[in-house]
This record gives C-alpha cells, sequence and structure tokens, in this order.
C-alpha cells in the first residue's frame, strides 16, 4: 500500500510540475502574440494615416480612388499575412501548452 501511496504521489508531482511548464510556455507564447498583434496595429494605423493623407493632398477625385483602391489592396494582403501569422502563432501555443503533458499521458496509458 505504501508502494501505491508513494506512486500516485510520485504522479502527481509530476502532474503540477507539467501544469507549471504548460503555463510557463502559455505566458511566453501569449507575449508573443501581444507584440505580434501590437506591432500589426501600429503599422496598420500608420499605413492607413499616411494613405489618409495621400487622398486628401491628391489633385484630382481620379487621382484619390487610385490611392484608395491601392491602400485598400495593400490592406488586404496585409491582414491576410497577419491572420496567418496569429493562426500559426495560437497553433504554437496549443502545442507548446500540450508538451508538458504527453510524458504524462503517454505513462497513464
Amino acid at each position: 500500500m505504501l508502494q501505491s501511496f508513494d506512486e500516485a504521489n510520485k504522479f502527481g508531482k509530476e502532474i503540477v510540475d507539467s501544469h507549471l511548464k504548460s503555463f510557463a510556455a502559455m505566458s511566453k507564447s501569449a507575449q508573443a502574440i501581444a507584440v505580434e498583434a501590437t506591432e500589426y496595429t501600429k503599422k496598420s494605423f500608420e499605413t492607413g494615416t499616411a494613405a489618409f493623407e495621400k487622398v486628401m493632398s491628391s489633385g484630382s477625385l481620379e487621382k484619390a480612388l487610385e490611392i484608395q483602391t491601392d491602400f485598400a489592396k495593400q490592406a488586404y494582403e496585409g491582414f491576410v499575412a497577419e491572420a496567418t501569422k496569429m493562426s500559426e502563432l495560437y497553433a504554437d501555443l496549443a502545442k507548446e501548452a500540450y508538451k508538458p503533458f504527453e510524458s504524462v499521458v503517454a505513462k497513464a496509458k
């Protein structure tokens, strides 16, 4: 019986250790996601502001529409690229958060 208690205690310690490692990995990944989102937001704002200034200083409606069309195309392409990058970061977060539990799950089977 004492051996079962020791095994259960060891297994409990492994689970707690796995939780701590998982939390650390999640924190690191969440920080990377926050940094990426901040950089994208800043870049997007700067690009939008520059496009607005170009539109306002354009001499004709035709030129303004051309600038706006170019901006819309670039903004869409940038958004798609950023969405792809963010989805990869979230997938990495899930993988890193689960990784410490792989050995515990394998032992439980």
